[in-house]
């Protein structure tokens, strides 16, 4: 007869796998990246010497830095729209209707494109002659061309609604599955006491599908701090479009310093974390 040590051994056994990989591939890079934030690193003898907070002492008076790291925040706007807009799509594509999969799919499919590709797509949409100014212009509401990526004060609101159309389509099949794990006979229960759409919306579907809106809101703020390939593909950190994630990719890559990317990086992840407690205080269960 086997005791609970030997069932823990077991539990242990199997996920020691899964634990090596964590280890090497997530702890390790980011101790590795917390040592380097101290250190003065020499990418032509591999050498790292301490250097007295030198790296943070000059990210903490550098505007470019802090600008960067505004624009991060600041991006942080698209995380309710587009929890919103996919919590309502995966509830509009829930219902048992014809073509509902195929409306599935092609929410999905700017999901499965290339960011590169999309990138090239949206680059066109853009353009002064683009898609979006003829758009405009067609309707009526925009007389005059738009440089919608070169004119700092909308280009990073335009990156954000580049991030929506290709960010959508994912969270619309989480909050999906979160959906089709409620009981139908909850719902039918609410019909019959005469309850409307939006009373069943927001008083039966929201607080059961709490646990999926934590887990989506998470993913999506923690991927508008770290919003970096938008602005690879589509301004190059032009435009007051410059995030805290291209100054480190600038600082390790174009200025070869690894010491002050890392102490940027540090930082970037101190607000990822900060941010998690915030949205597990807020979406949390709260213990009895």
């Amino acid at each position: 007869m086997k005791t609970s040590n030997s069932y823990t051994a077991i539990a242990y056994m199997f996920l020691a796998p899964a634990l090596i990989l964590m280890g090497v591939l997530t702890f390790w890079p980011v101790g590795y990246n917390t040592y380097l934030a101290f250190q003065d690193y020499s990418i032509a003898d591999g050498s790292a010497t301490w250097n007295n907070f030198a790296n943070f002492k000059y990210i903490a008076h550098e505007d470019l830095f802090w600008s960067a790291l505004k624009n991060s925040l600041l991006y942080l706007l698209i995380v309710p729209v587009i929890q919103l807009a996919a919590l309502v799509v995966a509830k509009m594509v829930n219902n048992k209707l014809p073509g509902m999969t195929l409306f599935r799919a092609l929410f999905y499919i700017p999901v499965i494109t290339s960011i590169s590709i999309a990138g090239v797509v949206w680059a066109n949409v853009y353009k002064y002659d683009g898609v979006l100014t003829w758009l405009l212009q067609s309707l009526g509401i925009l007389h005059d061309q738009v440089n919608w990526l070169g004119e700092p004060s909308i280009a990073l609101y335009m990156l954000m609604i580049f991030t929506f159309w290709k960010g959508i389509g994912y969270y619309m099949v989480l909050y999906l599955a979160g959906l089709q794990a409620i009981p139908a006979e909850v719902e039918e229960a609410a019909i019959l006491d005469g309850a409307n759409a939006f009373q069943r919306f927001w008083k039966i579907t929201v607080p059961m599908v709490k646990p999926t809106i934590l887990l989506c809101t998470l993913l999506s703020t923690i991927a508008a701090i770290k919003v970096y390939l938008e602005v690879i593909v589509l301004t190059k950190g032009q435009a007051d479009t410059y995030t805290a994630l291209y100054y480190v990719y600038d600082q390790a890559f174009r200025n070869y310093n690894f010491g002050r990317a890392a102490a940027a990086g540090v930082v970037v992840t101190f607000f990822c974390v900060l941010l998690a407690i915030v949205q597990f205080r807020m979406f949390g269960e709260e213990k009895k």
